[in-house]
């Protein structure tokens, strides 16, 4: 009898550990780049395949490579206002599709290449527009420029490639800037608000809140898509860490440096409460700090410099471009980025080549393994 229930016992504990492991290795298999997701997918129908590919794209606007990443961002957008969800699903669905159409590497589409940059012309379109939401000739210059931003990735991508740069989202600053002057502020059509620099002074006896400042840094990971909403926000930071907790980190990071370089040139109260001083520099520090380059101490302090580099950059190209209405976008953090991977000396050991680059985590271990490889075969050889 003893035996008997001691057995059963047994039974229950192993079958109790083999649950937590089911559960376990279930939750491993939706974060990282979920590269068995598109095997999977390989014999599906087309439209589900699109799915896929389309979230890939909307995630990749956050560096991050994962449909389920991209499913919760798409939610968030939906949750702060419908409107913008609906631009946002129609510029990555257009832009996806175009790539398609126009025979792009088959799996640089299914990477979700093709797709971020549509996503977020689509977004600054509704954000910038004066109409107000629900304006359906909207959705005209939104797929034209979706698509548009096809033709300029494939045309730069072969130009960057001989440096082994990433296109990133030159073709979306560059798309929305020019719609902005062609449409200009008074067209009947396709009217917008101008860009305010953030250097404009305040009005007298404005007293900085800390409490608001505080708030603003998780909406720097928001304001990534142009969200400014507390709560969405958070959840595209939730779907950030489902990704890789090292790219949550150093969104969060790179978004407090940039309120801080914001605060320390004095920008508008409005720019630091909504977040938008810390947009550039959460994607200049994610960038440097374990996507494109293994993660380190010397590169996690790279990715500081590289956030407070990005952060005073869009200062200064937003009180530029601002004067003629003008928003500066991503470019700072892009260009930042850009010189970043151009770096010589010790660091360029650490970078990463574009086509390997997946999540940091895979990355550090790919690297540890490299490095315990070499040194296998160094005391091998060793006479």
């Amino acid at each position: 009898m003893w035996m008997e229930t001691k057995t059963d016992v047994e039974e229950a504990r192993r079958s109790r550990t083999s649950f937590s492991r089911r559960v376990l290795n279930t939750l491993l298999s939706c974060t990282g780049d979920m590269k068995h997701l598109d095997e999977y997918m390989e014999d599906k129908l087309f439209v589900l395949q699109l799915v896929v590919w389309a979230l890939r794209g909307v995630a990749r606007v956050t560096l991050a490579n994962n449909p389920l990443t991209g499913a919760l961002i798409l939610a968030a957008l939906y949750w702060a206002s419908p409107w913008q969800g609906l631009l946002g699903t129609l510029g990555v669905l257009v832009s996806t599709l175009t790539a398609v159409i126009m025979g792009q590497d088959s799996a640089e589409v299914a990477g979700g290449l093709y797709g971020f940059n549509g996503m977020l012309v689509s977004l600054l379109m509704g954000v910038f527009s004066s109409a107000g939401d629900w304006y359906g000739w909207l959705l005209l210059p939104v797929c034209f420029g979706s698509a548009t931003c096809v033709f300029l990735f494939s045309g730069l991508s072969s130009v960057l490639d001989r440096w082994d740069l990433p296109v990133a989202v030159f073709p979306f600053n560059i798309i929305i800037i020019l719609y902005l002057v062609c449409a200009g502020q008074d067209n009947p059509y396709f009217p917008h608000l101008p860009a305010l620099p953030p250097g404009t002074l305040e009005s007298n006896g404005t007293k900085l809140m800390a409490t608001e400042v505080m708030r603003g840094i998780p909406l720097g990971v928001g304001q990534i898509f142009a969200c400014g909403a507390l709560g969405p926000s958070l959840l595209i930071l939730g779907a950030l860490l489902l990704y890789s907790p090292l790219m949550a980190l150093h969104a969060l990071l790179g978004s407090a440096v940039g309120t801080l370089a914001g605060l320390s040139m004095a920008v508008r109260h409005d720019s630091l409460y909504s977040g938008l001083s810390g947009f550039n520099g959460a994607l200049g520090c994610m960038a440097v700090g374990g996507l494109f380059f293994t993660f380190s101490w010397r590169t996690h302090l790279l990715a500081i410099v590289s956030a407070f580099l990005s952060a005073y950059a869009d200062i200064a190209l937003s009180n530029l471009l601002g004067t003629v209405g003008l928003p500066a976008c991503s470019l700072a953090a892009t260009l930042t980025a850009t010189l970043m991977l151009l770096l010589t000396g010790s660091l360029a050991a650490y970078r990463i080549p574009i086509g390997q680059v997946m999540a940091p985590e895979h990355n550090l271990r790919s690297r540890s393994q490299w490095t315990a490889g070499n040194a296998t075969e160094t005391e091998s050889t060793d006479v």
